[in-house]
């Protein structure tokens, strides 16, 4: 690779990162008497241009395969990595501690895993497990080896299924809005409309997603620095997580906002830049194209045009900083024209990112000599052909996507926890308090985050059979439909991709493992789209069977009691607050809703 000298790799990244404290410090020592409502909230106060580059900067850039450690060492290897930065990478589990461990696992690719656990990744196996990964600068990563792995056919399916699903924010943000005009994320509309209990659910899981999603973030930016450059992973976490907590514990949402629209710029020039730079640097072999097979459809291409658009729009429903941004558009207009925006610019900027793994294996980078049968270095072995000023641009938009990222998710966080734990009560200051608190265990857990994440992939399935039996209640129609629907719905399809899994695998471990998706999207048999088609479903029956339980329950105790049979009747509405009204009425106090739904 063309990389930079450690005097240089130095410089871009934490030049960057001392760039984008500067802004945000700065930004919000201007603001720094800004109302509470501000920093947990923006209603109605954004145009569509920055709602573009907000969604822009806070896509869920998201699936990361997980990569063999194999792969990962021999090319860091070939950097000349030492062992504790190879441990940084997230990919070897630290029990691996000594030089001689590490020189054994590289000249006997037939040893024991370096996990230690029955069924991990061993040494020299090609591991092609694709997993919903949700991370910003991992794209680097990800995009290339599903390109190595389903070809055009998967790039272009995975780019429309992870920037189409935005979209939703602009069909269901208006309805929301009528509805609860005094919420900013989710959860206060499940909590007026569905009761406590379902709101309080749907909070765990919006917290637990959040939370391993900044997880992620700290992890994937590690890992793109070393490899990007052979510097430690450790140092870089640490000053992203207090760069992005010192100027978000100050300013909040309004900030991660703003600096949002800096980043998504600088994104945005950077990826242009990168683009047209590896198009014209690069020398394509004609002979290798039709011999790589990459132009055919697989059957992992077929199946991810189902799996993909279910797990990500579901899962974006649990992203409360996209539910922050869409509720502050100005109007349903500027929502509108800033998703579409967004969503036509990030399809194009994942594709590009996926054909980079395409380029690499038609130019010959990858796999490479010694061939790298994992495809989630072809980016990298991609840049080793190009000058080392090309590695620095890169290195300095990966910083951004990054940054960009993981300040939306620590806004998101603080605000969920102050709205549905606190219902806005808490002092400003202990708001501010909770943004630093946060930091301590994200980063920690960054570092171990291989098996941290594990849990992470979870939540695309609890998704899958929740929000299917949550947004029922949007519709009038359903109005008969409870809290305790989508609880026993959203459980009820989890146990249905078990059932499923254990009939299919004929094992009931092979189903508890289908749960977490352990064996990832592309097994090479249909384990993993089932479950995409049963948590939904299943999530259905079992709210309809909740249901008709609901209202025998309520049938026998009404004549138990001799009172009236009332589990049918229309619930009272708020009402809703016109368009124009709400947007010339800022409060300065957070408002909640008035009224809860009931839950049985």
């Amino acid at each position: 690779m063309g990389q930079p000298s450690f005097a240089a790799s130095n410089a871009i990244v934490y030049v960057t990162y001392g760039a984008f404290l500067l802004l945000g410090t700065g930004l919000a020592w201007k603001m720094r008497n800004q109302p509470k409502a501000d920093f947990l909230a923006g209603n109605r106060t954004q145009k569509a241009l920055p709602l573009a580059l907000n969604f822009i900067a806070a896509e869920r850039w998201h699936p990361s395969p997980r990569r063999p450690a194999a792969a990962i060492l021999g090319y860091a290897n070939g950097l000349g990595l030492p062992t504790h930065r190879l441990l940084l990478l997230g990919q070897v589990r630290p029990r691996l501690t000594t030089g001689a461990e590490l020189k054994q696992s590289l000249q006997d690719p037939t040893s024991r895993p370096l996990s230690g656990a029955p069924g991990e990744i061993h040494e020299g196996a090609a591991d092609t497990k694709l997993r919903l990964y949700p991370i910003g600068s991992g794209i680097l990563f990800s995009y290339p080896q599903l390109a190595t792995l389903a070809g055009l056919q998967g790039v272009i399916v995975y780019a429309v299924s992870s920037a189409a699903p935005i979209l939703i924010f602009a069909v269901l943000t208006p309805i929301i809005r009528r509805k609860c005009p005094e919420g900013f994320v989710l959860t206060e509309w499940t909590r007026q409309r569905y009761g406590i209990v379902t709101a309080l659910y749907l909070s765990a899981l919006t917290l637990l997603t959040l939370f391993l999603y900044m997880v992620a973030e700290l992890s994937a930016i590690g890992q793109v620095v070393t490899a990007l450059t052979g510097l430690d992973a450790l140092p870089v976490v640490i000053v992203e997580a207090v760069v992005t907590t010192i100027y978000t514990s100050l300013g909040g949402f309004t900030i991660s906002f703003l600096t949002d629209n800096v980043q998504g710029v600088l994104i945005v020039a950077l990826i242009i830049i990168a683009a047209i730079t590896v198009g014209v640097k690069t020398d394509i072999k004609p002979e290798l194209i039709e011999s790589s097979g990459l132009l055919k459809p697989s059957l992992v291409g077929w199946q991810l045009i189902y799996i993909l658009p279910v797990a990500i729009l579901t899962n974006y429903f649990f992203l409360s900083n996209f539910w922050l941004r869409a509720f502050a558009s100005k109007t349903d207009k500027d929502l509108w024209i800033g998703i579409s925006i967004a969503t036509v610019f990030i399809t194009i900027v994942l594709t590009l990112v996926g054909v980079a793994g395409l380029v690499a294996a038609w130019s010959g980078a990858w796999p490479g000599d010694p061939p790298q049968e994992d495809g989630s270095i072809a980016f990298f072995l991609l840049l080793e052909q190009l000058p080392s000023w090309v590695v620095g641009i890169v290195l300095v938009m990966a910083v951004a996507l990054s940054t960009a990222a993981f300040d939306s998710l620590q806004s998101a966080t603080v605000s969920t926890v102050s709205n549905d734990l606190f219902r806005n009560k808490l002092n400003i200051w202990f708001v501010r308090g909770a943004v630093v608190l946060l930091i301590f265990p994200v980063a920690v857990l960054a570092l171990k985050a291989p098996g941290i994440l594990q849990i992470y992939l979870i939540t695309d399935l609890l998704s899958a059979a929740t929000i299917p039996v949550l947004v029922i209640g949007l519709s009038n129609k359903f109005y008969w439909w409870r809290g305790f629907e989508v609880v026993v719905g959203g459980l009820g399809g989890i146990l249905t991709v078990f059932i499923f899994g254990a009939i299919y695998y004929e094992s009931a471990q092979k189903g508890g493992e289908l749960i977490l998706l352990q064996q990832g999207l592309y097994t090479g048999d249909w384990g993993a789209f089932g479950a995409f088609v049963v948590a939904p479903v299943g999530g259905v029956i079992w709210g309809c069977i909740a249901l008709g339980s609901r209202l025998g329950f309520k049938y026998v105790q009404s004549r138990i009691h001799h009172t009236r049979f009332d589990a049918l009747d229309r619930p009272y509405s708020a009402g809703s607050v016109s368009e124009d009204h709400d947007a010339i009425n800022q409060q300065d106090e957070v408002a909640v809703a008035k009224s809860t739904g009931k839950f049985f």
